[in-house]
């Protein structure tokens, strides 16, 4: 590994150990237990395929991983009431037609949820369900030997309420488990840290093992808010083949769906609306979409069953059968490049671009990504990518990714 992998630990450098030999190394490879710690599970089929892919790849490299099961911070009581009050003077005095309890109950939300939590109950092993922030007090009882700290956005303040616990503040100072960040994401380009974040969080980032982070920017972030190195590292989705993804949507019998322009837009705006309107047309393929119907927000309780998420195998399904995808979602973006479809990529600035142009500078297809409508949005539905060449850049990114991983684990 190069020197970019030193990392500070009481102000002295750790590197890590190379490893030249296959077999020699894995005989010397000892067989871990390890904590995932990642984002609360919720309908997000990006943050649940992320947990998959890290724990498939974990168990390849022989070791035995689970994810940190928790529940979404809940909707705080004065946002609550700010919120009903707001919509019940929509509704009364302007006679607008609006939902006036936004948040689903808990037994809305299981409605919701029906179809991802299946999957994730088949598919990912978690440990019990950690009620609060409070319950990483017990996390003792799993013995993990390791923790691994992503991926996804794990390090943006306005996802994780206890942003220390995503620098496994909860440890014991006697803890002498292995502390690893594996593509763990800031979301966006500039700082979001409190002071106190900042000061509470680059202490317990310099006892980590090795840091691995999804963007290039956060190698900067990194360096001069946390004063750590870090290395990027692809996101856990790209660690394992396609086939994977392949056999778990033929194992829920997933049939192929109506239309082969993947329509994939989580924030639709006009000029999103246009881009697949001219690739319908330029293509003369139909649009299909694998999101619910409706968002709780806006169709409330009356309307529960068009809140329904589709099964995690049905969004993998659409981009197995897609003939060109358009999305403004960066593992939708991700996904399209693992099955090799033609897309375009519409990068969304409150989400953070960042993470959209980070990957795709690494697999040379910059030119994918768009901020809105353009004027050459035509020519760039009809030109072809070279995935011969980004194929082969992704193997070598996975292969460099799994070594880190290797690598991280099995350093003294």
């Amino acid at each position: 590994m190069n020197s970019q992998l030193l990392h500070r630990q009481e102000k002295l450098p750790k590197k890590l150990p190379k490893c030249t030999n296959q077999a020699q190394f894995n005989l010397k490879q000892k067989v871990m237990k390890i904590g995932i710690i990642t984002l609360p599970f919720n309908w997000n089929y990006g943050g649940i395929l992320q947990t998959y892919a890290l724990q498939s790849a974990l168990k390849k490299l022989g070791h035995d991983s689970y994810t940190i099961n928790r529940n979404t911070a809940p909707m705080s009581l004065k946002m609550k009431v700010l919120s009903y009050v707001r919509r019940s003077i929509l509704k009364v005095l302007f006679r607008k037609d609006v939902v006036v309890r936004t948040w689903p109950t808990k037994e809305e939300e299981k409605t919701i949820r029906q179809h991802t939590d299946r999957f994730i109950q088949e598919n990912v092993k978690t440990t019990d369900l950690f009620r609060s922030e409070k319950d990483f007090k017990n996390i003792g009882k799993y013995d993990f030997q390791a923790f691994v700290t992503g991926s996804d956005q794990v390090w943006r303040p306005k996802y994780s309420p206890v942003l220390e616990n995503h620098f496994l503040g909860f440890l014991p100072k006697d803890s002498q488990a292995k502390r690893i960040a594996y593509a763990a994401s800031f979301g966006v380009d500039n700082w979001e840290f409190s002071g106190r974040q900042t000061e509470a969080c680059a202490s317990l980032a310099q006892k980590f093992d090795t840091i691995s982070v999804r963007e290039d920017s956060a190698v900067e972030l990194c360096k001069d808010k946390l004063n750590v190195e870090s290395i990027v590292a692809l996101d856990p989705t790209m660690l394992i083949d396609k086939e994977e993804y392949i056999a778990l949507v033929e194992k829920d019998k997933i049939p192929k769906l109506k239309g082969s322009l993947l329509n994939y837009i989580l924030d639709l705006t006009p000029d999103k609306k246009k881009i697949v309107d001219e690739a319908a047309e330029e293509l003369k393929i139909k649009p299909v979409s694998i999101m619910p119907k409706g968002i709780f927000r806006e169709m409330g309780k009356k309307r529960l069953e068009d809140c329904v998420c589709p099964p995690v195998t049905n969004w993998l399904r659409g981009f197995m059968d897609a003939e060109f995808v358009v999305t403004d979602s960066f593992h939708g973006t991700v996904f399209s490049i693992i099955f090799n479809k033609p897309f375009i990529a519409i990068g969304n600035a409150k989400r953070g671009i960042t993470r959209f142009s980070s990957l795709l500078k690494i697999l040379g297809l910059e030119d994918r990504l768009v901020l809105g409508y353009q004027d050459n949005i035509s020519e760039m539905i009809k030109t072809p990518i070279d995935y011969q060449k980004v194929n082969t850049l992704l193997e070598g990114k996975k292969k460099e990714a799994l070594q880190f991983l290797e690598n991280s684990l099995n350093v003294n």
